[in-house]
């Protein structure tokens, strides 16, 4: 679809429709800026909000004077889009009856529209309301447009509250594991492959290292009364500079994903502990957030919401939220075990039940 072919984004339609206008914009990170810019002018049509922007991040605030006041928010970009011939989790977006397909569809254009549909329709909430779309989330943390909002612009963050509206299939996700990634090197010395005996092979040394993240038995850990599982993995492996050529370095990389009782060091001395005997270097790391959810605003909207809350596995930014001081949680529209995949979707029911949920607790 050309840049003079892509929709218009109507606010106050079906909060579905908008959805699928949202993913229309192919904003694969680093693509951001056709899509902030589309929000950023629909924004800008109601008057009773503040608009600013840094870089391809927006920001929009009632200014009402409430005794509260909470953030949602959600980001902008997806991941690549699908290889695969076929696949419906592409751009643009199609409709199977009441399901809505395309890249976006869970993670989280979804979301993205019901912040849109609140943030023009309520006009006069019960709490002000920090609405924030940025940028860079879908790739490493150094690059994340909400990091360099907390860094530049610390005043449009603060807030008592924040909900960032991932898939949860509508329920509430308190906090999230933490994540990090390794490197664990193996070296040798080079030679002929006719003659291997007289060199010493970098892959077979990794050998021990799969064998033991094979044998790792994962752990689930109790976190304010939420199970949050563990995994530790290997992700990708290479060495080698030729067919005939006995490797002298291998390197295997790890993920490791981590419950929020343990912080980055801890986490750290866990998986150097297994590689005992290996070179392994960190690479990246995140720390998870704990639950809070018997903190009074998150109290109050669980409560709001109904459902029995459930641990959140994978890294979000609720952790930077909490890094920051303010109490977060997960809710949003569709399976988060859709997203990336080929196959993305969503339901507009899905979509329309978490915009009622949120403007009734908004008030």
């Amino acid at each position: 679809m050309t840049s003079a072919a892509l929709p218009s984004l109507d606010l106050a339609g079906d909060v579905a429709d908008l959805t699928a206008a949202l993913m229309d914009y192919e904003s694969v990170s680093g693509n951001e800026t056709a899509l902030a810019d589309a929000v950023e002018t629909a924004l800008r049509a109601y008057p009773h909000l503040e608009v600013s922007r840094d870089g391809d991040s927006v920001v929009a605030r009632t200014r009402l004077g409430r005794a509260e006041r909470v953030i949602l928010a959600g980001h902008l970009d997806t991941v690549p889009l699908p290889t695969v011939p076929g696949s419906r989790g592409t751009v643009p977006s199609s409709w199977d009856g009441e399901i809505l397909y395309g890249r976006g569809a869970t993670d989280m254009k979804g979301g993205v529209a019901v912040q849109l549909a609140l943030a023009a329709s309520l006009t006069d909430p019960a709490r002000d309301v920090t609405y924030i779309f940025y940028d860079h989330e879908e790739v490493e943390a150094s690059l994340s447009g909400l990091g360099r909002l907390a860094e530049s612009h610390p005043d449009w963050l603060k807030a008592d509250f924040a909900v960032l509206l991932e898939p949860t299939n509508g329920t509430v996700e308190g906090g999230c594991n933490g994540t990090m990634r390794f490197h664990a090197t193996t070296t040798g010395r080079a030679a002929h492959s006719a003659r291997a005996w007289m060199g010493e092979n970098a892959i077979h040394a990794a050998a021990e290292i799969l064998v033991r993240l094979r044998d790792h038995s994962p752990a689930t850990v109790s976190v304010e009364g939420l199970d949050f599982r563990e995994s530790l993995n290997a992700v990708r492996i290479w060495g080698g500079s030729a067919g005939n050529v006995i490797p002298d370095a291998a390197t295997v990389e790890i993920n490791y994903r981590f419950a929020p009782d343990k912080g980055i060091e801890e986490a750290d001395a866990y998986v150097r502990e297994l590689l005992a005997g290996f070179d392994v270097v960190r690479t990246d790391a995140a720390a998870g957030a704990r639950p809070g959810l018997n903190l009074p605003a998150a109290a109050s909207f669980v409560a709001a919401v109904g459902a029995e809350p459930k641990p959140k596995y994978g890294w979000t930014d609720v952790a930077r939220f909490s890094e920051l001081g303010i109490p977060a949680v997960n809710f949003g529209p569709g399976d988060a075990l859709l997203a990336h995949t080929d196959n993305e979707h969503v339901r507009a029911g899905a979509i329309r039940d978490c915009r009622a949920a949120l403007r009734s607790w908004l008030g």
